[in-house]
């Protein structure tokens, strides 16, 4: 359907965003992407012989959400709970794209939700979130019909800035790990009727993300989605007050398969 290829420009206000990007072995992450997708893998010294794959679970207060050139008082507001793979994009003779594939988006806004899903493939579902903030401190919880989407994570803003590396990280260095920090150019969705990749376009004026100490409590849909398989949280970026838009999405032909 024409209407979920992201069919016109969108801006909007990001509030706050806090993004956790975990680690998990790259055969575990192939098999979710799809037509046209490649992994966007790292090799890590700190485990001998093994490549990875990173899934990033986005949480993000969305202010003033609206079809570009529209005023902000016509916009929506909302939180987003999104969960992406790191995935790049071959394109018959062009340059790749690297961006992210949608595997799942939570809301707490039921017109979000349905429209959402009319415009896009995002895959919304309607949640229950609930967020805290103090001077020290930011706590998100989401609690979703079905369970998959549970989450609970604080996030301490006093290590804002000061913040290393998760214990867990298969990161050496913060420079690598700020090459997998959302949100990248591209977000990619697979459009069956056509056989065509959905391609949207992010614009950002500027995007200074800081590392966050976290205290992960739950995550559901990584235990659900990959049971038995540890998903090693690598990094956790915080961000505030930062315009966004989105162009109109296009499609673009995959690659012949060999």
């Amino acid at each position: 359907m024409a209407l979920k290829h992201h069919p016109f420009g969108v801006e909007a206000f990001f509030r706050r965003s806090l993004v956790l990007t975990y680690a998990l072995p790259a055969e575990a992450l192939e098999p979710l992407l799809g037509p046209g997708l490649v992994l966007d893998r790292y090799r890590s010294t700190r485990a001998v012989d093994e490549e990875f794959g990173f899934v990033a679970i986005a949480l993000v207060e969305t202010r003033e959400l609206r079809p570009k050139g529209f005023p902000p008082w016509l916009g929506r507001s909302f939180f987003l709970s999104g969960t992406r793979i790191f995935a790049r994009f071959e394109r018959p003779g062009k340059p790749s794209m690297r961006g992210l594939k949608i595997l799942r988006s939570d809301t707490d806004k039921w017109a979000m939700s349905r429209l959402g899903n009319v415009f896009t493939h995002y895959n919304y579902a309607l949640s229950d979130v609930t967020t805290e903030i103090t001077d020290s401190r930011y706590e998100v919880r989401v609690k979703s019909t079905s369970g998959e989407g549970d989450l609970h994570v604080l996030a301490d803003l006093t290590s804002l800035g000061e913040a290393g590396l998760p214990s867990s990280s298969v990161f050496e260095t913060m420079e690598a790990a700020l090459h997998f920090a959302g949100p990248l150019p591209f977000t990619f969705s697979y459009d069956e009727e056509s056989k065509k990749m959905v391609v949207i376009k992010g614009l950002r004026k500027s995007w200074g993300p800081k590392a966050i100490s976290v205290n992960v409590r739950e995550a559901a849909f990584l235990d659900a989605k990959f049971p038995g398989i540890p998903a090693r949280l690598s990094n956790a970026f915080y961000v505030e007050n930062i315009p966004y838009a989105w162009k109109p999405g296009t499609l673009e032909d995959l690659a012949e398969s060999p």
